[in-house]
């Protein structure tokens, strides 16, 4: 580590990356969030704001820019910066494009100078990170400077909920013999290095019965009398703290009027852990309390529709270190933790990769979504010089590819 510090401090003097470094924090970030934030873009719904990104990556004059709509309409948006050594992995940067929010949701922007906020639906996750990868990009080229290794920077898509991490598991398979590390961007995580990510498992459980009239045909089975009962059981799981799990409900759908015994009912259901063990325990208690608790004419169906693999790397690695060191050189204090981004896909796929943040926020996934804006310029130094010294870190430890 003492060693990587000496090569940070020697790289930030350099007149190039210092000139990347201040164009960065000093760059009209938050205008380009609020131009990206006021493109809908819900999961599964992500062309027009990839449009958009794309004319932007083709202004900043990166090279192989170009938009791919993947299988299953995956839409990604890549471009290239080349690096001194062709033959070196490449580094990975990527922030995802997609939000929770539908296509109908007020998009209003609200400035509260006196708190240090700006308000708005998705403008933190992660229109905030997206334009964090594009001022990095074009501050890049702005400066001239030239990495060691080519850096790639992709746009994807779907992220968030049942998008399952489709945008970056296509954008690595996509270019798996080219990358050697992976840099994730959010925009609301600033102050932690996420170097490990959780399982997640997602099923959709559902309920069907024979239906039939609340007067007429009432002791007849109902497929939400049945439903309720199974998600009262599954809300008196006990979890476990080592390693740490959760479940969340977080729908509960069906029935037919208000007089109608319901014929069919589901729940979708959440479940998160630290290790692929625990959430695999979580599932084994669900899947025994759908056989005690939905019987008697009741036939039920669990659907698994979401599944993100746990995956880490350590402290001491040298990508999570050069995140705390690029954080220390310009007063950013970090810490680690794990969670459920983009950078599951990367880690499950076997590559190094760490999730980073331009600020802090609060309420995500809310419509009072909101970011701070005094630690943005702290936040894209620092963003800047970890793309400068992972860059020439990854040159460093990396193997040559093979094939170049």
């Amino acid at each position: 580590m003492p060693i990587m510090q000496d090569i940070l401090r020697q790289l930030a003097a350099r007149p190039d990356v210092a000139a990347f470094v201040a164009g960065a924090a000093g760059a009209p970030i938050l205008e380009t969030a609020i131009a990206i934030q006021q493109i809908p873009a819900p999961t599964f719904h992500e062309d027009a704001r990839a449009d958009w990104i794309r004319s932007r990556m083709l202004e900043a004059g990166l090279s192989e820019v170009v938009h791919i709509v993947h299988e299953g309409d995956v839409y990604n948006v890549y471009g290239r910066i080349p690096g001194f050594a062709p033959d070196a992995p490449a580094l990975l940067v990527s922030a995802h494009t997609d939000t929770v929010f539908d296509a109908d949701t007020d998009l209003s922007i609200r400035h509260e100078p006196a708190q240090g906020r700006v308000y708005g639906p998705g403008l933190g996750d992660n229109s905030l990170g997206v334009a964090a990868l594009l001022t990095l990009a074009g501050q890049i080229q702005a400066a001239g400077y030239r990495p060691p290794c080519d850096l790639w920077f992709v746009a994807n898509a779907r992220e968030e909920g049942l998008g399952d991490l489709g945008g970056i598991k296509a954008a690595v398979a996509h270019l798996r013999d080219r990358i050697g590390a992976v840099i994730i961007l959010e925009g609301m995580t600033l102050g932690w290095v996420y170097n490990g990510g959780i399982a997640v498992r997602r099923h959709k459980i559902t309920c069907r019965g024979p239906g039939g009239h609340s007067w007429g045909s009432f002791g007849a089975p109902s497929a939400i009398h049945y439903l309720m009962k199974l998600g009262a059981r599954i809300a008196e799981i006990e979890t476990t703290v080592e390693p740490r799990s959760t479940f969340n409900i977080g729908i509960v759908e069906g029935g037919e009027t208000i007089n109608t015994i319901a014929p069919h009912a589901a729940l979708w259901l959440d479940l998160r852990s630290e290790t692929t063990e625990g959430v695999e325990a979580l599932e084994r208690q669900v899947f025994d309390l759908v056989e005690t608790v939905c019987t008697g004419g009741i036939e039920t169906a669990v659907e698994l529709v979401g599944s993100r693999p746990a995956g880490s790397i350590p402290r001491g690695h040298w990508l999570v270190q050069a995140a705390i060191l690029s954080g220390v050189q310009v007063g950013v204090v970090l810490d680690y933790s794990t969670g459920s981004t983009d950078a599951n896909a990367v880690l499950a796929a076997g590559l190094p990769g760490i999730c980073v943040g331009v600020t802090q926020g609060g309420n995500a996934h809310r419509p009072d979504e909101y970011i701070e804006t005094g630690p943005i310029d702290a936040g894209m130094r620092y963003l800047a010089l970890l793309v400068v010294l992972a860059a020439h870190q990854l040159v460093q430890t990396a193997p040559r590819r093979a094939e170049a």
